[in-house]
């Protein structure tokens, strides 16, 4: 009797959320190595967690990755990969594999896991919905560095995108754009994520990966901080502690708070049921960053 009033206070709990959230846009950007995991409970979560806020009627829009099932195909097709302040060095032979794989294998086995759990979801290729202008990287000596076919998201065809959610359809979206000349580039996740919760004006943006959040030391997880705001973020890098492959997912989150997202969380996919934990519970999970 005992677990069964515990259910209940937990759904007790959810009430004010789902009442809350109800008809809101949630961005969730799911790393694609989630898809990779031998556990069904970390491979399928994600996709039982989407077809959740669907029938409790928040709305939301998956961007995935997918860096390492990009390294792996590129091995498997001869082509060595290279990358520049983290960034996938991508010349032509490069970006028709990165296309391969995030729009027309992993896409489709998200929509596919978010239907098995009775959900609905829609795939785009990133080109579909996004539009990028090149990137260009600055080098130690103020130097522009080239790396090829990486771009920066910069506009969202939201109309598509609106009327999956119009139908309860969550659409799910790779991180690819069309660059102004028809090339297909290779964008950042996080920024892309970032860009439609701004374009959609989505209330929430959740990156999932596979660290708790944001942590003052790396090697010690008691040390996550827990609430971000914007203003600490230039004081957090000159100290080294946002750095590396976190400082475009910092970034992002505060771009789409100043584009009007109201509150942006990192949260770590490996722990089940991290989005539910993080969006319908009051202590949360990972870090929050906020204006």
């Amino acid at each position: 009797m005992q677990s069964l009033i515990a259910k209940a206070d937990t759904l007790l709990e959810a009430l004010p959320y789902i009442q809350r959230f109800r008809s809101q846009i949630f961005v969730i950007k799911y790393g694609g190595s989630f898809m990779d995991s031998p556990d069904p409970a970390v491979r399928d979560g994600v996709a039982r967690d989407v077809v959740f806020l669907e029938a409790v009627g928040v709305n939301p829009v998956i961007v995935h990755g997918g860096g390492k099932a990009i390294t792996r195909a590129m091995a498997a097709a001869g082509l060595q990969a290279n990358f520049v302040q983290g960034v996938r060095v991508t010349d032509e032979a490069a970006v028709r594999v990165v296309d391969q794989v995030l729009s027309r294998e992993i896409n489709p086995r998200i929509v596919e896991a978010i239907e098995s759990f009775g959900g609905k979801a829609k795939g785009f290729a990133g080109a579909e919905i996004f539009t990028a202008r090149k990137l260009w990287l600055t080098g130690p000596q103020g130097e522009r560095v080239d790396t090829g076919l990486v771009g920066e998201v910069v506009a969202v065809k939201t109309a598509p995108l609106l009327e999956c959610i119009e139908r309860g359809i969550t659409p799910v979206i790779s991180p690819t754009a069309l660059g102004e000349e028809g090339a297909v580039y290779n964008c950042n996740a996080d920024t892309a994520a970032a860009q439609a919760a701004a374009a959609l004006q989505a209330c929430r943006l959740v990156f999932m990966s596979d660290v708790p959040g944001l942590l003052r030391d790396l090697k010690n997880p008691a040390s996550l901080i827990t609430h971000l705001q914007t203003g600490e973020v230039d004081s957090l890098k000159k100290a080294g502690i946002i750095d590396k492959g976190m400082i475009p997912k910092i970034d992002s989150a505060v771009a789409a708070i100043r584009a009007g997202v109201e509150k942006v969380s990192l949260v770590d996919g490996r722990v089940s049921h991290a989005v539910l934990l993080e969006i319908f519970t009051d202590a949360g999970l990972g870090t929050e960053v906020v204006l």
